[in-house]
């Protein structure tokens, strides 16, 4: 029974690791767009980059199958790997709050470096300081966590809902022939200012044409920049609570039974599949026109967002229930997820800035997503091989090491060691 008991434990930890190794793997198709062209393309595909039918078929299966689902999913395993992290400490005699914030202060370090030198689109200064919120909360029950998570989906929700609903009646409005000419002047030129012109592109490009360049105009957004992303604090502390209650109750750690799972694919991830795929026709029918795309895009998906990554959750679970050549790729890119997502960063940049390849502003949509599938092959092949020789990522090597103020082991000293969880 004791060796049942370990085998099924290794099991729930390498379920972790395969969701989130997908999870961050799905991200770089979406952040690849903003590593590409100008920022404002990311938020509304039409500013840049989308004319040929490529550009709209990525930019379509993205939105129904990965956009905002699987950053969630890497939210939710966040929240998780955060209560993995505290019962580890505890059971090695160290105190737990002071090896979360100890790991919080590093990796918010990490994110400002990350944000200021390479990239505007980092997500680890803001994981950082929502896991030193979120973790005050890591004592509740799964009933009550999973309560919390969805009143904070709806806090993040429903204001949006509020105020494009009167912004849309104030645009139509605009278009009616007797509407005031100062309101049909506020329109044309929100409209006029959504696609950046030759002068902003070219100065966009300027910025991204050094390292340096990038880090002074990373400056001119000051210090809390990196920090500054709005409602998304909502979201994100929701996934994370979300992320705490999967795993104490058990379903984010496989401990469910297949059809309790089937359910829940079954119901989160095929329900909403289809209105994603709904909502992605109805935006290509009215042309990507900025208010039915931001309908469909910022106010409508978000909510289906939660419910869609627990389906994508339930449904990896019951692929890799079984130990298996893939499976142990996707758990190896999953332990070394940190560096991975730097990794991404770091080819992303060498292709598209001045230093690298200086392909900024150069493709399109559908050809920079073309970058994706060689870097997914990169990190199924390197993130295995490394973890036969080495206990962590290297990231994940120098975040522990950082954490705890001492160098951690690193290379491996017999070949059949287990891989272990940074």
């Amino acid at each position: 029974m004791a060796g049942q008991a370990e085998r099924a434990a290794k099991d729930r930890i390498v379920t972790l690791d395969v969701t989130r190794g997908i999870a961050v793997m799905g991200i770089f198709s979406v952040n690849v767009v903003g590593m590409a062209m100008i920022q404002s393309a990311y938020f509304y595909p039409p500013a840049f980059g989308f004319d040929g039918l490529g550009d709209r078929i990525m930019w379509l299966l993205n939105f129904i199958f990965i956009d905002g689902k699987l950053r969630g999913l890497f939210s939710v395993m966040f929240g998780a790997s955060i209560l993995l992290v505290m019962d580890a400490a505890r059971r090695a005699g160290r105190d737990p709050w002071k090896t979360h914030y100890a790991r919080m202060l590093v990796l918010l370090g990490f994110g400002l470096l990350h944000f200021f030198v390479l990239w505007w689109g980092d997500i680890l200064t803001h994981y950082a300081a929502v896991g030193m919120v979120v973790v005050l909360l890591s004592k509740l029950n799964a009933q009550r966590l999973f309560a919390l998570s969805a009143v904070a989906f709806i806090a993040f929700a429903a204001p949006g809902v509020y105020f494009f609903n009167k912004e849309a009646q104030s645009y139509h409005h605009s278009l009616e022939p007797g509407a005031p000419p100062e309101l049909k002047k506020k329109w044309a030129e929100r409209m006029a200012g959504i696609r950046p012109d030759a002068k902003a592109i070219s100065e966009d490009r300027a910025a991204h044409a050094s390292i340096p360049a990038h880090f002074r105009a990373a400056q001119e957004k000051g210090p809390l920049a990196p920090l500054d992303l709005g409602p998304l604090w909502i979201e994100t502390l929701g996934f994370m609570l979300l992320g705490m209650a999967g795993y104490k109750s058990g379903f984010l750690t496989g401990a469910w039974d297949d059809r309790r799972y089937c359910r829940v694919a079954i119901l989160c991830f095929g329900g909403p599949l289809v209105i994603f795929a709904a909502f992605g026709a109805y935006a290509w029918q009215y042309g990507f026109a900025p208010i039915e795309f931001t309908m469909v895009n910022r106010i409508y998906a978000p909510p289906l967002r939660p419910i869609m990554a627990m389906g994508i959750a339930a449904l990896i679970i019951l692929m890799f229930r079984e130990g298996s050549a893939l499976r142990d790729r996707f758990a190896a890119v999953g332990r070394t997820a940190f560096s991975n997502y730097i990794a991404c960063t770091l080819i992303g940049t060498f292709v598209f800035y001045g230093f690298g390849l200086d392909l900024y502003a150069q493709l399109s949509r559908g050809e920079a997503w073309l970058l994706v599938p060689p870097v997914w092959a990169f990190m199924l092949l390197w993130s295995k091989w490394w973890l036969e020789r080495f206990h962590y990522g290297p990231l994940e090597w120098l975040w522990r090491s950082l954490s705890r103020l001492e160098l951690q082991p690193l290379r491996r000293t017999t070949a059949d060691r287990p891989m272990e969880v940074a």
